[in-house]
C-alpha cells in the first residue's frame, strides 16, 4: 500500500514512522522548516519503551508523487485549507483519505475539495508531542486509529487499511459508526481544551484549587449534551473515562490547543470549540461554559491577528 502522511509532527510523524518501520511504502508531505529538521536528524520516536529512528522519504507540495492508496491527513485545523490544495494531486480515483483532526467540520471541506468517495472518517488516539529538537515523544500508551465509511457501510478498503495499521502495531478496531466516534472524541478534546485553556493550567493545577474539580465535569456535561442532541450520545464508559481524566489530582495533562495558546501561537479554537458552540445553538443546547472558553480563545486569536497586521 502506497501511503502519504500529510504532516510529520507529533501525530502524523508517529503513525508514519510505525508504518514505515513495518515495511510500508510511506512518504511524508512536509513544509520546508520541518523538512530541514528531518533531513538533519531523521525521524525519531522515543518514549513508552519505544525507540524508532528512520530516514523518512520526504515529498513537497509541488511534487507529491501520487496517486496514493492511502492519505493520512494529520495537520492542524489551521493548516487544513493549505493542505487540501497540496494533496489534491496525490489523490486518484482509488485513494482513501483518512483525516486525523479533531471535530467534524473538516469532513465537509475534504468532500468539497476531493469528492465524497475519497473521504473516510478518522479518529486518532495517541499522546505525543515534539521536543525542542523536533523529535516525537510518546507520553502514554494509546496508539489507535479508528476509521470507516462516513455512511457506516461495510467496506473492503476500510478492512484493508485496518489490516495495514494493525500490522504496524497501530490498534484499529472495527467501528460501526465512525462519525459517532468522531463526535465522542470531540467531546473529550473540547472538554479538556476548554478546562485547561480557560483556567490557563494543567488538569492537576485546575483540580488543586477550591472549586476546580467541579469545572471539568460541568464542561463535559455541556459537550456531551451537544453530542446527544446531534444524535450521537456518548457511551457511559467514555463519559466516565473523560470525567476521570479531567479530575485527576496532580495530572500534568494538557492538550496541544493549550500548548499552542501558552506559546502565543494560533490555535484550533474555531475548529474545536467555536464550531461546537455554533452547533449547540442550532440544536437548542445551552453551553455557557463552552461559550466562555471559546470567547477567551477568540480574544487570543484577535490579538495575534492584530500583531500580524503591524
Amino acid at each position: 500500500m502506497r501511503i502519504l502522511t500529510v504532516g510529520a509532527g507529533a501525530v502524523g510523524g508517529f503513525f508514519g514512522a510505525r508504518l514505515a518501520t513495518a515495511g510500508q511504502d510511506v512518504s511524508f508531505l512536509v513544509r520546508p522548516a520541518r523538512a530541514k529538521a528531518l533531513e538533519a536528524r531523521g525521524l525519531r520516536v522515543e518514549g513508552q519503551g519505544e525507540e524508532l529512528h528512520l530516514t523518512p522519504r520526504l515529498v513537497t507540495a509541488d511534487a507529491p508523487g501520487g496517486p496514493y492508496d492511502l492519505v493520512l491527513l494529520s495537520v492542524k485545523a489551521t493548516a487544513l485549507h493549505a493542505a487540501l490544495a497540496d494533496i489534491a494531486p496525490a489523490v486518484g480515483p482509488d485513494t482513501a483519505v483518512v483525516p486525523l483532526l479533531n471535530g467534524i467540520a473538516h469532513l465537509d471541506a475534504l468532500a468539497a475539495a476531493l469528492g465524497d468517495a475519497a473521504v473516510l472518517g478518522g479518529v486518532a488516539k495517541v499522546v505525543t508531542t515534539l521536543n525542542a529538537d523536533g523529535d516525537i515523544l510518546r507520553m502514554a500508551p494509546p496508539a489507535v486509529i479508528l476509521t470507516g465509511e462516513t455512511d457506516g457501510r461495510p467496506s473492503a478498503r476500510v478492512d484493508a487499511i485496518r489490516a495495514v495499521l494493525a500490522d504496524a502495531g497501530i490498534d484499529s478496531p472495527a467501528t460501526e459508526d465512525i462519525v459517532a466516534a468522531m463526535w465522542h472524541k470531540w467531546v473529550f478534546i473540547s472538554t479538556l481544551a476548554a478546562l485547561t485553556c480557560l483556567m490557563r493550567g494543567t488538569v492537576g493545577e485546575v483540580n488543586s484549587v477550591p472549586g476546580g474539580a467541579a469545572l471539568g465535569p460541568a464542561l463535559l456535561a455541556e459537550a456531551a449534551a451537544v453530542s446527544r442532541a446531534a444524535g450521537h450520545p456518548v457511551p457511559g464508559a467514555e463519559l466516565a473515562f473523560t470525567e476521570a481524566t479531567v479530575t485527576t489530582p496532580g495530572s500534568p495533562l494538557t492538550p496541544s490547543l493549550y500548548r499552542d495558546l501558552v506559546a502565543g501561537a494560533p490555535t484550533e479554537a474555531d475548529h474545536v470549540l467555536t464550531d461546537l458552540t455554533v452547533r449547540a445553538r442550532a440544536l437548542g443546547v445551552p453551553t455557557p461554559l463552552l461559550d466562555l472558553a471559546a470567547l477567551h480563545l477568540r480574544v487570543h486569536e484577535h490579538r495575534l491577528a492584530a500583531v500580524r497586521s503591524l
